[in-house]
């Protein structure tokens, strides 16, 4: 029997591979492939097929095609990097300024400008500190579970940092006094009620191209009705109508979305399907728009609706559960459980109180608790205390917030 002369820093399954691409080692022969005997650091110094041997020159042929790229000597570095100025001097010249290419670009901003969503916890969750700007995010789930409730706050916390945000409510949803209630300040919202679906993305269009708008809401996307439906008969099949416009229309928005910084929020109801198409492996919901949303929304929240909430026998609120399904910024599938008031939005003071007794902000002694110098016994005389005094809730929320998101930041 020959051997196979040992052939320097081969590993067996480098040559495994080789010899199976060999064109000794047809289809015949694969099933009668032996052994490999392998040495010291898993080096392959025998192969043998059927009691044929074959010889390393064969081996070391073929594995030619993995070694690796040789590195430039510095003359054809200067000319790459030659080429390289030239062809983006070209591209200076051929296109406009947001379509060329610049290195420096590229390490300017390493985290993306957010905009907070009005709950730590969410904040949290999403990884970042809220939503991001120049992009799209979709909110979706049932009936009554939070959605619109959850965009009120976005628009808050937006107006908090200066911004202009604007409102479209197609599903006429909107609530003024809650909106005021929850802290929106509506003399400075934009606001409309467009007739049909074409009106509001052209006016979507419009505003993200302006660049002067922050947040813009659209409320809801399943309300959004085309003209040939509004001007048609009911029970008139529109063939698909609102999926093909809502794709044709996310196309042209998210060029520009990027460039405006704007934070663009679609509310989104959920379907059930038939029992056919659940039968056939599909999954039992569905969201309303066609599968565009989906694809150009950098972050998708779904909010479900978990229990009622009640104090002495009256119900106050619920309780929600928003999932981050979708999120390109982060890592997703993360869960904030939240709480939400009737008539007011988030508990935001017994959120606060929480994470702050969580992460030693707050201290705990006996049945009392210290909170800025002031001790206050019970924690529903805390939850109080932090509603009456916004000033202190919102110190407590900044330093919870650089608190968390410098850990984020050292993890990552």
């Amino acid at each position: 029997m020959r051997t196979l002369t040992l052939v320097p820093r081969v590993y067996s399954h480098f040559l495994l591979s080789a010899c199976l691409k060999s064109a000794v080692c047809n289809g015949s022969l694969l099933p009668r492939c032996s052994y490999v005997q392998l040495a010291k650091q898993e080096r392959a110094s025998l192969f043998r097929i059927k009691d044929r041997c074959f010889s390393s020159s064969i081996v070391v042929e073929t594995f030619m095609d993995y070694e690796r790229d040789q590195h430039l000597d510095d003359k054809k570095v200067v000319e790459k990097d030659t080429t390289l100025q030239h062809a983006l001097s070209q591209l200076l010249v051929d296109f406009d300024r947001e379509s060329n290419l610049t290195m420096c670009r590229f390490f300017s901003a390493r985290r993306a400008p957010v905009i907070p969503t009005g709950s730590l916890k969410l904040d949290q969750s999403l990884g970042i500190g809220g939503l991001p700007k120049g992009r799209m995010v979709e909110i979706y789930g049932r009936e009554a579970s939070g959605k619109t409730t959850l965009a009120l706050h976005i628009v808050k916390e937006a107006q908090k940092l200066g911004g202009c945000c604007a409102y479209l409510d197609v599903e006429n949803a909107i609530d003024f006094a809650l909106a005021e209630e929850i802290g929106v300040k509506t003399e400075n919202l934009l606001f409309a009620r467009p007739n049909s679906a074409e009106n509001t993305l052209s006016i979507v269009n419009t505003l993200v191209n302006s660049g002067s708008v922050d947040v813009i809401v659209v409320d809801s996307v399943a309300a959004l009705v085309p003209e040939c439906e509004v001007h048609g008969l009911i029970g008139i099949e529109s063939c698909d109508m609102q999926s093909r416009l809502m794709t044709q229309a996310l196309r042209k928005i998210h060029q520009s979305l990027s460039r405006s910084q704007a934070l663009l929020l679609f509310v989104n109801q959920i379907r059930q399907k038939g029992k056919s198409s659940i039968d056939s492996g599909g999954g039992n919901e569905f969201t309303c728009g066609g599968n565009a949303l989906k694809f150009y929304s950098a972050v998708r929240l779904r909010i479900t609706r978990n229990e009622l909430l009640r104090s002495q026998d009256k119900i106050t609120g619920i309780s929600v559960s928003v999932q981050v399904t979708k999120n390109k910024m982060a890592p997703a599938m993360k869960k904030a459980d939240l709480e939400i008031e009737f008539g007011k939005g988030f508990r935001r003071e017994a959120e606060i109180f929480v994470m702050a007794l969580d992460h030693g902000i707050i201290t705990r002694e006996g049945n009392g608790y210290w909170i800025e110098g002031k001790f206050i016994e019970g924690r529903k005389e805390a939850e109080a205390h932090l509603a009456e005094n916004v000033g202190v809730a919102d110190e407590l929320a900044n330093c919870l917030r650089n608190q968390l998101f410098r850990i984020e930041e050292q993890n990552q």
